[in-house]
């Protein structure tokens, strides 16, 4: 079983004290099949061939049909949203840089680490570096920020 099967407890909810700079977010991890694009291309009418179609993929030099910037924007906010809670916001996703790509076939594991917190308007701000891998190596890098509710 992947972590993308997994049960999610959404009575958990992380509060900005909590947090030390350095702790890793649990990861995610998701094996990248055809039905899965297909179904994201779908979902955000992004209807580019080389997301969902081998052979045209293949022909713009990619080895298979592989995610879209969507995919990971939307995978990176589940690992984020299952780390920080429902009452926790995603203040910011990005930039980030795709390296690799996510190809069919391929498990891409979705982390982040705590690169610092403060506090901003009275608001518990967390920026973090966020990255993807596959077993081929880091696909994605980049940052993100969020915002956490405080117990004050």
């Amino acid at each position: 079983m992947y972590d993308w099967d997994r049960k999610i407890d959404w009575s958990k909810q992380l509060y900005f004290e909590e947090v030390e700079v350095g702790s890793e977010v649990s990861p995610v991890s998701i094996p990248i099949d055809l039905q899965q694009l297909v179904m994201e291309a779908g979902a955000n009418r992004d209807f580019s061939s080389i997301h969902h179609d081998r052979d045209l993929a293949q022909a713009s030099g990619a080895p298979d049909a592989f995610a879209s910037t969507s995919f990971v924007l939307g995978m990176f906010e589940r690992t984020l949203r299952e780390w920080m809670g429902l009452k926790g916001s995603i203040r910011k996703l990005g930039p980030f840089r795709m390296t690799l790509f996510m190809s069919v076939g391929d498990v891409v594991t979705f982390k982040a680490t705590v690169k610092d917190k403060h506090k901003e308007d009275g608001k518990g701000i967390i920026d973090l570096d966020i990255l993807a891998e596959t077993p081929k190596g880091q696909t994605v890098k980049g940052t993100a920020s969020v915002i956490l509710p405080t117990k004050e």
